[in-house]
């Protein structure tokens, strides 16, 4: 089974254009993401990321509805 989780772009790094990474929040748990796929994400959005690969943009009313979800089903996640 493959999971994608949402999180928060905290900054993008301008080294690479051509494969920009973000620091993105996971509930408070930040990890370096290709932002390749998402070239138009900027800071404060919302993606989906799957194997660190960021995969899509997402509005924060649909992160927060995923991520109260993901609560719901094991609340120790957070």
């Amino acid at each position: 089974m493959c999971l994608a989780i949402p999180g928060k772009i905290l900054g993008i790094s301008g080294e690479n254009s051509i494969m920009p990474m973000g620091k993105v929040s996971f509930g408070g748990v930040v990890r370096e993401v290709n932002l390749a796929y998402v070239p138009e994400a900027k800071q404060g959005d919302y993606v989906i990321v799957h194997v660190g690969f960021a995969i899509s943009i997402l509005n924060e009313k649909e992160a927060q509805l995923v991520l109260n979800t993901l609560d719901e089903i094991d609340p120790e996640t957070r």
